[in-house]
């Protein structure tokens, strides 16, 4: 059976045997819907990954799925739309412990960019110099896409996380689940460095503010000890509605504590394959940006969020 010029772009892609990037027909999305409210000057999306050319940057052997590309071309095309300022880029799982993705895009925003790494068992301490004088601020523990639900294995590698940083002043972020949070709550609370949910704590805006685990990560953000992105993973919803008590909620609890990030460029990690490239999501993140200030009326509360809070975390 033939198969179709992008079927087999996306397949070679995934096995990065793509030798130029010309190659690639995919895009990331860009915004269709103008801003309307006015950015302040300093504002900062605190959530994106760069997915580099396989050939150059190739995927990690033991990633969940593999993401179509997207550059910082077209990351900086979508914070001209959007009227943001700084980034904050994340390494994705699907390059493991090598953050050369990240740092790629992190030079091309200059003084505007920071970096989250993620590292291993392996990573040496002059390897975390290096990083910290390229302007990476922090670790990632991406639990949630390597399928870690277990509770004492999440604070075991968090623990372990933890040790690693806290003289460097850098904070762990983390991608888990309400569960997790909630049986990890004593040992977050006691946590020697600054933390970072992300995604709401990936609460599911169908089951509200009520839903197990939500009140503990409230309390978290409330107590000063922990930061969470305002950032909505996965795909488009047909009622972004949803996540309003969830924002607001959170926004009651400590307004200096959040961050407004847009997951750019949406990847599809749970609906992933790694034999085949995963179609990145189709999110309108002018529409999203759009919630902001549904979420939180109040303009001085809204620079707090995007300009202060990340400014301090990630000392722009």
């Amino acid at each position: 059976m033939m198969i179709s010029r992008r079927e087999f772009i996306l397949t070679a892609a995934a096995a990065g045997t793509l030798l130029h990037s010309r190659f690639s027909i995919a895009k990331a999305s860009q915004p269709t819907t103008p801003v309307n409210f006015d950015v302040p000057a300093g504002a900062c999306d605190c959530h994106t990954h760069i997915h580099g050319d396989p050939a150059k940057f190739p995927w990690f052997p033991g990633r969940t799925y593999t993401p179509e590309m997207a550059v910082p071309e077209e990351m900086s095309a979508l914070h001209k739309a959007l009227h943001i300022q700084r980034v904050v880029i994340v390494t994705p799982s699907v390059y493991g412990p090598d953050n050369s993705a990240t740092i790629l895009g992190m030079q091309a925003r200059g003084k505007d960019a920071r970096g989250v790494a993620v590292i291993d068992d392996k990573t040496t301490d002059a390897e975390l110099d290096r990083l910290a004088r390229l302007g990476f601020k922090g670790i990632r523990l991406n639990l949630s896409t390597a399928g870690v639900n277990d509770p004492n294995v999440a604070r075991e590698r968090f623990i372990a996380a933890a040790e690693r940083v806290k003289s460097r002043k850098w904070h762990v972020q983390l991608n888990t689940t309400l569960p997790v949070i909630a049986a990890m709550r004593d040992t977050l609370a006691a946590s020697p460095v600054p933390l970072v949910f992300d995604h709401y704590g990936n609460a599911n805006e169908e089951l509200g503010a009520q839903q197990p685990g939500f009140s503990d990560l409230v309390d978290l953000v409330k107590s000063g000890k922990a930061y969470v992105k305002i950032s909505i993973t996965a795909g488009p919803r047909r009622d972004y509605a949803l996540f309003k008590p969830l924002a607001q909620m959170l926004i009651a609890a400590n307004a200096d504590r959040c961050l407004w990030g847009t997951n750019w460029p949406h990847p599809n990690s749970v609906n992933g394959s790694t034999e085949k490239v995963t179609l990145l999501w189709n999110v309108d993140d002018g529409l999203v940006l759009n919630l902001l200030p549904t979420w939180a009326p109040d303009a001085a509360i809204r620079k707090k969020i995007l300009v202060d809070n990340a400014a301090r975390l990630y000392e722009f």
